[in-house]
């Protein structure tokens, strides 16, 4: 091995084993990507472009909300093949920052080809796929940058930084959805962007949006150094990875079997909490009547609140532990879902006074935004309890590809859960009942959690090589 790689090497071993303090510069250019995903995550594929996907201009809301949850169904099974061992062989290659470079660039490449998605019903093919792909290498991208949290801290503040991360994610949604609002959606001055014309600003917000994912995972490109390929890693083909990743679940499966159940858990868990920001703007448009503009309002008052929800969640955390904190989330989830599936868009008279859909759109889904956050930092704060020293890198990677190794339950859900009900209900109610599937993921990954033991502060885990 040569120096530069030694040194490397050693520096990456003495964080993981919580010697020195994290670089905060590190820190910084590595949340960088977070708040850049943003543009992906808050903009394309919850609050904007997939809201103009599934409107009227593509074919009418129940029909074109099918068409997308089958295409993101296919992606997640896509992404359930070959995620595990694409992390797998970017740690052990020595090339994580390398393959983090080239998915950030293939997500940002097809976002901007959104551009050329008109709002014609026979384009709505086109603009499912690109945003389907633009899913998948997404995933990709995030196993690699979740498997940096380890080069990036230690022990000590993991979950710190892992906070902070999701904090510069909430923060970069709602920068990026204020931009877009004062721009594109409703420009504050007259320029070409703002013309309404084959929805040209809708389709500039997918320009946007790629310019500012890429922008910002510049960063972490740079300041964070490659890791360094393991000498006694075996170099294996892509099929024999697979191989190499089920010896290495079965030996953690017989030292460690709660690890490997919460995993599982928080995978169908995590599908469900994803589901909501990807159906949300969805069913806010489609079934509540909300103008675009609306929609982007409740996503930033939303993002805002998630990011209250993560600090409080924190808070709570370390006083009763993360189990009970993801305990209490997903059962607030349940409960303020449920309540916008049954209420619906109906008018009430309630306490003397008039509550109307969007009332209830707003309370409880702002409700679901606050459970959302704890629930996300509190998943992640778990498993960073269980890292072993030395083996966090390993099992983040793990905790990543399989947090998406299920992320076809809840489109398919969704999309099961409106074409049952189509023929059922009246026409454009058939939507709403997609919530009924997101439900449903989240209550199985509510039961399988139950059972798993907490994570033990007092312990460090040994995790066994196969």
């Amino acid at each position: 091995m040569n120096t530069a790689a030694a040194e490397a090497t050693r520096g990456s071993s003495e964080l993981e084993s919580g010697s020195p303090v994290s670089h905060k510069g590190r820190i910084l250019a590595w949340a960088a990507w977070d708040w850049g995903s943003a543009a992906f995550n808050a903009v394309m594929t919850t609050f904007v472009f997939t809201v103009y996907l599934t409107s009227k201009s593509f074919g009418g809301e129940d029909q074109a909300s099918a068409v997308l949850g089958t295409a993101l169904a296919v992606a997640g099974l896509a992404i359930a093949l070959l995620a595990p061992v694409t992390g797998q062989r970017s740690d052990t290659g020595g090339r994580r920052k390398l393959w983090l470079g080239v998915n950030t660039a293939a997500v940002a490449l097809l976002t901007g080809l959104c551009f050329f998605v008109f709002p014609r019903p026979d384009f709505l093919v086109l603009g499912v796929t690109l945003i389907a792909l633009g899913n998948v290498f997404f995933e990709f991208a995030g196993v690699n940058y979740n498997a940096m949290l380890a080069q990036i801290s230690t022990p000590r503040n993991i979950g710190k930084v892992s906070g902070f991360g999701w904090g510069m994610g909430y923060l970069g949604g709602i920068v990026a959805l204020l931009i877009v609002l004062q721009l594109f959606v409703q420009p504050s001055f007259d320029w070409f962007g703002a013309s309404t014309a084959d929805s040209l600003n809708i389709r500039l917000v997918a320009v946007f949006s790629a310019l500012w994912f890429l922008i910002f995972a510049l960063p972490v490109l740079f300041a964070v150094p490659e890791l360094p390929r393991a000498e006694d890693s075996p170099r294996l083909g892509f099929f024999a990875s697979y191989g190499l990743l089920v010896r290495r679940i079965r030996a953690i499966y017989r030292t460690s079997p709660h690890t490997i159940y919460f995993l599982l858990a928080s995978a169908i868990f995590r599908d469900g909490l994803a589901a909501i920001f990807t159906f949300g703007g969805v069913i806010a448009a489609g079934t509540f009547g909300f103008e675009l503009k609306d929609v982007i309002f409740f996503a930033i008052f939303g993002n805002v609140v998630a990011a209250v929800g993560a600090i409080l969640g924190g808070f709570f955390d370390d006083r009763i532990g993360p189990k009970a904190v993801i305990i209490a989330s997903l059962a607030g989830l349940l409960l303020a879902g449920s309540a916008i599936l049954w209420l619906g868009n109906a008018t009430y008279e309630f306490l003397g006074g008039t509550w109307a859909g969007t009332t209830t759109f707003w309370t409880f889904g702002l409700l679901l935004c606050l459970f959302v956050g704890p629930a996300q930092s509190s998943s992640r704060a778990y498993l960073a309890r269980l890292a072993p020293h030395g083996e966090s890198g390993e099992l983040f990677g793990l905790y990543a590809t399989t947090g998406r190794a299920v992320s076809f339950l809840a489109p398919a859900l969704f999309t099961l859960c409106i074409t049952v009900a189509t023929p059922l209900v009246a026409t454009g109610e058939a939507q709403r009942w997609g919530i009924a599937g997101i439900m449903a993921v989240l209550l199985a990954g509510l039961l399988v959690l139950l059972p798993v033991k907490a994570p033990d502060r007092t312990e460090i885990a040994v995790l066994p090589r196969p």
